[in-house]
């Protein structure tokens, strides 16, 4: 064998042992990793290289950026530049540069603007439902057709009746947003097409009248009777000037609004007075003479007038004075005055709609209030403002008879007599008691009064 052939065996033999040697590396150090896989005994370098390249959410994203900023610098695949610079990366390691591309992380240089932009999306449904809100569907839709009637946010706004008292400001805001929002604009839409056909027929109809339409309608006179035909044939020959939704009762309405505020053509609105001074309603009123608006007095009538209400009064009041002496007799006749005693009653104050009962030796008058409270309630029988809270107070002495002392400020009359403050006076069966124009009768349970004088008169001779 010569040596050229002895050559190029050896460099064969040196391939093939280089590889051999190659080979077996790569077996033992497979073996070496998933002997160590199985005890557990995984290096410090790979378990940590591994909780990095752990998968993460969204959440957390936003919060390593925050947290970890130096470790995102490393790179947009989360492999460290020492891993990729050595050896052939593993498979764990391909799968995650491989998935690396469709993982929404920001580049390195600037995580800032991911962070920011994650922010604004999650406030902005907030701000669009409370916008939401307040705008009703119906509200965007009059916004809508009065603008695209008028062209003047400033009109829509004086003019549109909505479901809030919306400013000029808020109004324009709206239509900026429903324009140029893509947010507010879809969900407004998404609620517009919700609404009823009734509902919607309803709002077109309320729409603003254009400039147009107005000049059409002006040209209709004023002295004319026109009737529904008239705006039916104005609504076939303007198909194109007129709204949609417009109807002849609608043009009619309108018309003759327009007629009222003198805004036709064939009408002219009235010039003020000229002159330096312009009459107004105090100059008017002063100008008119107050003793032609009077009638001339009667004074023959109004003399009899007088008289005749006097003689009413005269016989209103004998009447008044009278009606206990007559109450009694029909009291003595019918028998109805025997109720009102009984075996503990003493005497009765009988008015017109109240009977008090007395069936203690000392009852107060007045008027009972939160912080007085007396035994007879003037009030229940009628208006007793004139009277005082504690009025007058009734006694019966041991002989037998009754006393009613004033402690008011108004004087008490009994059967005519005036009692002063700080007087007293005896009452009889039947005396009519008469406090602030309140008339009352005191009535004497005689048998009762009779054995109460019999006692006192078996008791005073021991």
């Amino acid at each position: 064998m010569d040596k050229d052939s002895q050559g190029l065996l050896d460099s064969s033999l040196m391939a093939s042992g280089t590889a051999s040697r190659s080979e077996d590396e790569e077996s033992l150090a497979g073996q070496k990793r998933a002997s160590s896989q199985a005890l557990g005994t995984i290096p410090k370098r790979r378990s940590s290289s591994r909780f990095i390249k752990r998968k993460k959410f969204d959440d957390e994203l936003v919060e390593s950026s925050l947290a970890k900023s130096s470790t995102r610098a490393k790179g947009a695949s989360g492999v460290e530049p020492g891993r990729c610079s050595g050896s052939e990366p593993s498979s764990s390691e391909k799968k995650k540069v491989s998935k690396a591309p469709s993982t929404p992380v920001p580049p390195s240089p600037a995580p800032a603007p991911g962070l920011t932009k994650r922010v604004k999306k999650s406030k902005q449904p907030l701000q669009v439902t409370k916008d939401l809100g307040r705008w009703k569907p119906a509200d965007d839709l009059l916004l809508i057709n009065a603008v695209l009637q008028t062209n003047d946010l400033t009109s829509v706004h004086l003019g549109v009746k909505f479901s809030c008292r919306f400013t000029l400001r808020e109004v324009q805001e709206r239509w900026y947003a429903l324009l140029y929002d893509p947010v507010i604009s879809k969900l407004a839409c998404q609620a517009m097409r919700q609404l009823h056909p009734e509902a919607i027929a309803a709002i077109q109809s309320k729409a603003l009248f254009s400039k147009a339409e107005e000049q059409l309608l002006s040209k209709v006179g004023s002295t004319s009777q026109p009737t529904l035909e008239t705006f039916q044939n104005l609504l076939h020959r303007h198909p194109d000037a007129f709204y949609l939704a417009r109807t002849a009762k609608a043009l009619q309405t309108h018309w003759q609004l327009m007629k009222q505020y003198y805004l036709l053509e064939d009408q002219t609105v009235q010039p003020l007075p000229k002159g330096d001074q312009v009459l107004n309603f105090s100059d008017a009123e002063d100008l008119i003479d107050d003793s032609k608006l009077k009638d001339m007095r009667d004074e023959v009538l109004e003399h009899e007038l007088t008289v005749a209400d006097r003689r009413q009064k005269r016989e209103i009041r004998q009447l008044e004075q009278e009606l206990h002496k007559w109450q009694v007799l029909v009291d003595s006749i019918t028998g109805m005055s025997s109720p009102d005693f009984d075996n503990q009653t003493l005497a009765v104050l009988r008015g017109r709609m109240v009977r008090y009962l007395m069936r203690s030796r000392e009852i107060t008058l007045g008027r009972a209030t939160k912080d007085n409270q007396i035994d007879v309630d003037l009030s229940l029988e009628g208006p007793a403002w004139k009277i005082s809270r504690k009025q007058g107070v009734i006694k019966l002495k041991n002989n037998g008879d009754f006393f009613i002392a004033n402690e008011g400020r108004r004087p008490i009359y009994i059967d005519g007599r005036p009692v002063l403050c700080g007087s007293k006076w005896r009452l009889s069966n039947n005396s009519v008691v008469e406090i602030a124009s309140l008339r009352f009768v005191f009535l004497i349970n005689q048998d009762l009064i009779a054995l109460i004088r019999a006692e006192a008169a078996k008791i005073a001779p021991q």
